[in-house]
Parts: structure tokens; sequence; C-alpha cells
């Protein structure tokens, strides 16, 4: 008598080991500790230039202000001018002179703006870059005119 249904050979079970499970993620955590440092500097470097950027579309906003009003706001007016007019130059204020609202740059904090500054613009517009102090290195050194500056660092 044969037996057809309780004597079929075993197949092999079929998946993965343990062993396997464990040498590919092993594999995958190297990957990961050689390709995310990379990108997270590459995404502090585009914070850095998407503040460079903001600054000098904040800089031209403030040419043409300046040109309309006969000069810049004032550091207590501050951004806030180029979307609503001072009281004083009303008149001739012919904004807004950004499409949107003041921006904050990419790390969250407002811009700071002050008149006169000691550099070849006359104002200082700058960020204080990833670790929001004054001064620092690499990503987290300040952005944009600065006051102060020589005037071949600007």
């Amino acid at each position: 008598m044969k037996c057809r249904s309780r004597c079929r050979r075993r197949r092999p079970a079929r998946g993965f080991s343990l062993l396997e499970l464990m040498v590919v993620l092993v594999i995958l955590g190297l990957l990961m500790g050689l390709v995310l440092p990379n990108y997270w500097a590459r995404a502090d470097q585009a914070k850095v230039q998407a503040a460079e950027t903001q600054i000098k579309m904040l800089h031209n906003a403030l040419q043409t202000y300046r040109l309309d009003v006969g000069s810049y706001p004032t550091t207590a007016q501050g951004l806030v001018a180029l979307m609503e007019p001072p009281a004083d130059v009303a008149e001739y204020w012919k904004g807004p002179y950004l499409s949107g609202e003041v921006p904050a740059d990419p790390w969250h904090t407002p811009y700071r703006y002050q008149v006169p500054a000691n550099n070849l613009q006359g104002l200082a517009l700058y960020s204080l870059g990833d670790d929001k102090a004054v001064g620092g290195e690499g990503n987290a050194a300040d952005v944009g005119f600065l006051p102060d500056t020589p005037a071949e660092s600007s």
C-alpha cells in the first residue's frame, strides 16, 4: 500500500533564518551610518543658502523702499516698514515691497536689522545662523550684511 497523503516528502522551510536577517540589518545600519551624515550636512548647507537668498531679497526690497521714501526704515520701524507704511513717510511709501509677510530665517528666528551700520551697505541685515548666537563658524556662522564688518568681507 502506497501512502500518498501521509508519506509526502517534507519540503524545506522557506524564509530567512535569524542569522541572515541580522546580517542584513547590520549591513543596512552601516550604510545608514555612511549616508545620513552627508545628507544632514547638505540640509544644513541648504539652510545657509536659503538665508543668503532671503537676505538678498530683503535687501532689494529695502533698496526699493529707499528709492521711494528717501531713506531706509529706522531700526525701530524694522522690516515691518516693508509691509506697512510708517506714519512719518506714508505719503511717499509705495509698498508693500514684499509679496508676502516678512520671512523668518531658516532657523525660525527673525532677521536682525539695524540702521545705520558701519559697513558698505550702511545697514545691517543678517541671521545669527544655526546656533542663534553672535559669531560662530560653519553652518552656525552669522549670514548677511553684518554690522561693523570690514569693507572687503561684506
